[in-house]
């Protein structure tokens, strides 16, 4: 096996093009292989391999540097650098990453995990290094996707003025997560088409380069030609026109033209963009057919390519079922996201109401700001959005809704710890970067009960709200049935308590309520409120459930910086409530990919736990009494 013999990406130079194939073959059955056992991102992987042999093959890393835009196409890179033995523990508490990190190996040269960044950051190594006055080359390896990100423009912009030595590989596969939209897309799209072109041109210079004295001569004269002939097939100035040299379109599964292409860009001392066709998925069929169920999967069966557990709804699914029913009967209302219509289930909204769907690609300041225009002219927009994606949008979120007090329904989705993609994707920051601003409603449901109750205030709301939600809810059952209408900055009291009251946020009621049994069996009387409305807070509420009681405890699938409890605590001391304060939530440090049941154990947030922390808090406080 081949595979096996490779130790760090030097010993590739030592094959020839032929067992280079067969790695490639090796490369993809080893990727389905543990993606089929633990899950994780499948399409785009499968659809890079060649393409990643190349880079390593030709450049030399680590002193060379590649940076990789999200990670998506990362995993072909982990086999060849050294990880092999490792990979079994892919998306593994204590294994290694899905995305690249620098903690991990020096061959990844930066963290990522969110798309759009590989330009900016290659520009900012590449720069390094001539102040430096290193030699190393530097590539920014993005996915098309990327290109709907308003920062990839503002590097290629930069970049392209400034002449500074560094290669862009476009992987360009025409997806993203979702197929990509918009006129970026149909421009590659053009540009895919112009092979012909593209191969006769090549190969015209190359043959006119083999003639003596006035081959090169003649060469250049007809270079003078080519914007000409090159508009009878395509215009594809535009990265020229940023400054960018154009290489391309190249085949991402030919090896001998990856290589050729990729020797060549070495040679120029100007900014280059090589545009390289793949196909996502290549290598298993499933995938193939079905790109983007395939892109981030669940462990599945190889032979049918089924998930080995297909049971549960998401919660996006239930909110874009209500989404369509409030649309059938309300023309105001309409659903934007951003790359994301089938993972925040918004995939059935758009079959039922396409022309209230926009997925804008993977450009969240841009859809959030649309969906402000659009509030303003009598709209009730639902951005659905993944809480780690969402913060990429705080200013817009910020000024652009919440100043102007537009009707906009932010749906965030993935809240909480997520499990295996770690620590680049967990939502557990955003009720801290969103209690601060004005004027924003923040609820959180305890469960799919609660979260269509939410979502139907939301329509009657003249002004921001923001609901988060787990990627599955649950439901409590109807014994714990939420009492009454819901209103805005209203909390509910499930159970009483003499001695402690515990004030859970949305996903933490469960185990608030586990933990409050736990203590009653322990001879301590604890109560639990669903604090449903993060903003504005119940403080009527507060103050007489914490007057009560000798231990106030707050539970968040947040960070303790800036979250929930933390609005707790401000709150109580500006009412003179001294009562002492037990805040349970995320450590303010980013947590590393593992299952969410053991990240919730990590933070100490299961029922369990929480009993303990409690027990413990009260014995602290009766010994220093």
């Amino acid at each position: 096996m081949i595979l096996e013999q490779i130790h760090e990406p030097a010993d590739l130079k030592k094959l020839s093009i032929k067992q280079l194939k067969l790695l490639a073959q090796e490369l993809r059955t080893e990727i389905v292989n543990v993606v089929s056992e633990h899950g994780g991102h499948l399409s785009s992987n499968l659809g890079a391999v060649e393409l990643t042999i190349a880079i390593h093959y030709v450049f030399d890393a680590p002193a060379d540097k590649l940076v990789m835009d999200v990670g998506h196409q990362s995993y072909a890179h982990k086999l060849l650098t050294g990880r092999y033995d490792r990979f079994p523990t892919l998306r593994q508490k204590g294994g290694i990453s899905g995305f690249p990190n620098i903690d991990e190996s020096e061959y990844d040269a930066f963290t990522a995990g969110h798309a759009s960044t590989a330009i900016s950051a290659a520009l900012g190594m590449a720069r390094t290094r001539d102040i430096m006055r290193g030699d190393n080359n530097v590539i920014a390896l993005l996915g098309d996707g990327a290109l709907t990100g308003g920062m990839c423009f503002e590097a290629l912009n930069d970049a392209g003025q400034s002449n500074t030595r560094m290669i862009v590989v476009l992987n360009d596969n025409d997806m993203s997560i979702a197929p990509n939209v918009g006129a970026v897309n149909r421009y590659l799209t053009r540009l895919r088409q112009s092979k012909g072109y593209i191969a006769v041109k090549h190969g015209v210079r190359s043959r006119l380069e083999k003639l003596p004295v006035v081959g090169a001569r003649l060469y250049r004269f007809l270079e003078k030609l080519r914007n000409l002939v090159r508009s009878i097939f395509v215009d594809d100035k535009f990265f020229e026109a940023l400054g960018f040299k154009y290489m391309g379109p190249v085949d991402g599964h030919d090896l001998k033209q990856l290589i050729r292409v990729l020797k060549r860009a070495k040679n120029y001392d100007e900014p280059q963009l090589i545009h390289v066709v793949t196909h996502k998925g290549r290598g298993y069929r499933p995938a193939e057919d079905h790109p983007t169920r395939f892109h981030g999967i669940a462990p599945f069966y190889i032979e049918s390519g089924d998930r080995k557990d297909a049971s549960g709804t998401t919660s996006g699914s239930i909110v874009a079922r209500q989404l369509i029913d409030m649309a059938d009967s309300d023309i105001r209302v309409c659903a934007i996201t951003a790359a994301m219509p089938s993972g925040t289930g918004m995939d059935a909204f758009q079959k039922a109401h396409p022309d209230r769907f926009f997925d804008v690609g993977i450009a969240e300041e841009h859809a959030v700001t649309m969906a402000a225009g659009m509030a303003s002219q009598g709209m009730k927009p639902y951005v659905a959005i993944y809480s780690t994606f969402l913060q990429r949008a705080y200013d817009q979120i910020m000024l652009d809704v919440c100043r102007n007090g537009l009707p906009v329904t932010f749906l965030i989705d993935r809240a909480g710890l997520v499990g295996e993609d770690g620590a680049t994707h967990q939502g557990v920051f955003d009720l801290s970067y969103l209690r601060s601003i004005p004027g924003l409603v923040i609820a959180a449901p305890r469960d799919v009960r609660d979260l269509k109750q939410m979502v139907a205030l939301s329509r009657e709301l003249d002004g921001p709200m923001a609901i988060r939600y787990p990627r599955a809810c649950g439901d409590l059952g109807p014994a714990i049935q939420s009492q009454g209408a819901f209103e805005i900055g209203r909390w509910e009291l499930i159970s009483a308590g003499t001695d402690v009251m515990i004030f859970a946020v949305g996903q933490m009621v469960q185990p608030a309520l586990q933990a409050a049994v736990e203590l009653m069996g322990k001879g301590i009387s604890a109560g639990v409120v669903d604090a449903r409305f993060v903003a504005p807070m119940d403080t009527d509420m507060l103050i007489q459930q914490a007057s009560a009681v000798r231990l106030v405890v707050t539970a968040e699938q947040n960070v303790l910086a800036g979250g929930f409890g933390e609005g707790v605590l401000d709150a109580l001391a500006r009412v003179g409530v001294d009562r002492p304060v037990l805040t349970l939530g995320v450590p303010n440090r980013f947590i590393a990919h593992a299952t969410i049941d053991q990240q919730v154990e990590e933070c100490g947030l299961g029922a369990l736990d929480i009993a303990r922390r409690v027990q413990e808090k009260l014995k602290a406080m009766e010994a220093s009494a």
